[in-house]
């Protein structure tokens, strides 16, 4: 060892005065946050990661021990019971607040939903002693948990299992085994897809409440393994007789399956020669399910026979095949849906929103349906009743609030990348021809068409683009714009693909509701505007046009319309008016109930006051701002919710709004 070598170990050693600290400095994260951040975010993927030479974590936590006496030589066999096992680690709360065990608590409701069980009633939690266990006592026990494990359990011959219960009971205490400590865990199972299945939610707490870390191996694998020796022991291994009808069910199905993935296995560069392994022909039907499925591969594009036994897959067939069986579960979904909701539409007007579709850019409905589509990760999806006579599927991002989409709730769907392009584009030359820093001021020096609300607009984007650590703020308002801004814009947007729907609610009230509607409702923006909305086919456009019609008929007995020769005339400011006139009635109401003066903002003056909360009216939702002896209503905008409790002030103009950041106080209204 070189005398710099020593000098470099020794110094490990050399006492250092002052504090104590790690050596990650005062930001470091904590050991066990890197951990868990890890496992959440490999989870059941671990296995198909690529290796690392850095500290990966895999290996840390409970099960490590368990997974390294039995490592050696285990596989798989072919007679196994396969189980699918998707997991997730949830943070329950950030430091002091309570968000995510709310987020829990909405979890567990929809876990127990109605339609989910075999009698197609409400799902029913139990635990590892009773059958009717007490969600809301196990949300109680979580309040101070720092994060949850939910497991999606999926035995793939589930349906032959008499009862899914005795089953995750036993899994469950097979993991105490492993782990070497009690679980504290709640289950409810489900039978309202072709595939029967579990969730399962975990405490991530042990039995002597420390923070339960469990070794992302053991989660990747281990959980999988165990759940198949149970369930094999349960039925008994597979014979060839079943495997091979497996195969044989997969040679036709539009979908990605084990027979795909046995042959991309025996690919070179997308080359497959069947005739380079004699044994295979041995193996559950072997070559001749192999080649049933190359036909229907070929007929679909994804395979070419290039001579006898020698064929050419396409590099892009498991993307397609995957994408196929998800837009074929996808249709199911909204089959299922359309049904429940007593709507006849045929697959022709079935459409899945796609911004590439120049059909689906954007679009006005109703929402017909909504619910899950990822029970994992909570991605929510809608169905909407399109103006343009087509049923929508729409795929909505995890952390949509869907509080603002009930249904029958009228919505505007656009892509979520529309306009943003543009705006970073104009952002980049105006910051390019300023030093590159963006200011509004800049933005209306630059531009001479620009308005101050256009300006205010950019400004929302770079608040939303700061908090991905794209940009950065400086103290008087202005912006810096890095050099590869577009770039990383245009990046995040890749990202965001996969959610790729903006929702804007026009209406919390459904048609028939909207009807004698004391506010300024969609149907009453659709009266008086000059170019109103085409309203194509039937459903939504039928309904739409009979509540029209009664509406109008509403305020012609209100005096506030009248019948003329050339058709109806509207009274002027129609639409002030009867949001004035609903807002006089909201302040009133609120104001029995807290005890302060109502005092209404009028257009142009400002207001200011602590944001308290949100209420949701037939002119849209509104902002309460309270004083000491007082409140006004002002309309609500999403950057609101992270002002809660804050003082926030701003000029009203009409019904539109900018936000403007207040370095001190709270948020601006411009």
């Amino acid at each position: 060892m070189t005398k710099d070598n020593h000098e470099g170990r020794d110094n490990l050693f050399k006492p250092k005065p002052g504090r104590i600290r790690g050596q990650g400095g005062a930001k470091a994260k904590s050991y066990l946050n890197q951990v868990l951040h890890r496992i959440s975010a490999e989870g059941a993927g671990a296995a198909g990661a690529s290796r690392s030479t850095g500290f990966t974590g895999k290996r840390i936590g409970r099960g490590n021990d368990w997974l390294n006496r039995h490592r050696a030589g285990y596989r798989f066999s072919a007679a196994s019971r396969r189980v699918v096992i998707k997991s997730r680690i949830v943070k329950l709360a950030a430091k002091g607040g309570t968000g995510g065990l709310g987020a829990a608590r909405a979890h567990l409701r929809y876990l127990q939903r109605d339609g989910v069980s075999k009698e197609n009633e409400a799902g029913r939690l139990y635990d590892t002693k009773s059958d009717e266990a007490d969600g809301g006592a196990f949300l109680k026990r979580s309040e101070n948990d720092r994060h949850q494990f939910r497991f999606i359990v999926s035995p793939e011959d589930a349906i032959e299992l008499e009862n899914l219960k005795p089953f995750v009971r036993d899994l469950m205490r097979t993991m105490e085994q492993d782990l070497g400590t009690r679980l504290d865990w709640v289950a409810v199972d489900h039978f309202n897809t072709a595939q029967p299945h579990s969730h399962i939610l975990l405490r991530g707490r042990d039995d002597q409440g420390q923070d339960l870390v469990i070794a992302r191996d053991y989660i990747g694998h281990g959980i999988r393994r165990r759940a198949s020796e149970l369930v094999t022991l349960e039925l008994g291994p597979q014979t060839e007789q079943e495997l091979r009808r497996k195969l044989e069910r997969q040679v036709d199905q539009e979908r990605f399956t084990d027979l795909d993935r046995r042959l991309l296995r025996q690919c070179e560069d997308s080359l497959l020669d069947l005739h380079a392994d004699t044994n295979r022909g041995k193996a559950h039907g072997g070559q001749s399910l192999e080649i049933g499925r190359l036909r229907v591969l070929e007929r679909r594009g994804l395979a070419n026979e290039l001579a006898a036994g020698k064929w050419q897959l396409s590099p892009n067939l498991e993307t397609t095949l995957r994408r196929t069986g998800d837009r074929s579960d996808i249709i199911k979904t909204m089959h299922r849906g359309l049904k429940a909701a007593g709507l006849d539409a045929g697959a022709s007007d079935y459409a899945i929103f796609d911004p590439a579709d120049p059909r689906s850019t954007k679009f006005i409905g109703r929402i017909a349906d909504r619910g899950l589509q990822d029970e994992l990760n909570e991605g929510h999806y809608l169905l909407v009743d399109g103006a343009d006579g087509r049923v929508h599927h729409v795929a909505l991002d995890p952390r949509q609030d869907m509080e603002d989409l009930p249904l029958g709730a009228v919505v505007e769907i656009v892509s979520a990348g529309r306009g943003t392009q543009q705006a970073d584009r104009t952002i980049a030359e105006i910051a390019k021809g300023n030093s590159g820093i963006y200011s509004p001021d800049a933005h209306l020096s630059q531009d001479g068409t620009a308005s101050p609300d256009f300006a205010q607009a950019h400004v929302r984007r770079l608040e939303a683009l700061r908090r991905q650590d794209v940009v950065q703020r400086n103290a008087d308002g202005s912006w810096e714009i890095p050099d590869d801004f577009e770039e990383r814009a245009m990046a995040l947007g890749a990202k965001a693909a996969r959610y790729p729907a903006r929702i804007r609610t026009l209406s919390y009230l459904s048609l028939e509701a909207q009807v004698d509607a004391k506010g300024a409702t969609w149907l009453d923006r659709q009266l008086v505007e000059v170019d109103p909305l085409p309203l194509r086919g039937g459903r939504f456009g039928d309904l739409a046009r009979s509540a029209m019609l009664r509406r109008q008929e509403n305020l012609l007995a209100q005096g506030l319309a009248e019948r003329q020769e050339k058709g109806i005339r509207y009274r002027r400011n129609l639409l002030q008016l009867l949001r004035q006139r609903e807002l006089e009635a909201a302040g009133a109401e609120l104001s029995k109930k807290t005890g302060l003066s109502f005092v209404e903002t009028p257009d142009g003056a400002r207001a200011e006051g602590i944001y308290k909360r949100s209420v949701k009216l037939a002119s849209g939702r509104f902002a309460i701002l309270e004083n000491a002896r007082e409140f006004t209503l002002v309309p609500w905008r999403p950057v609101l919710e992270r002002q809660l409790g804050k003082t926030v002030s701003g000029r009203l103009r009409g019904s539109n709004i900018s936000f403007d950041v207040l370095r001190k106080r709270g948020l601006g209204i411009g």
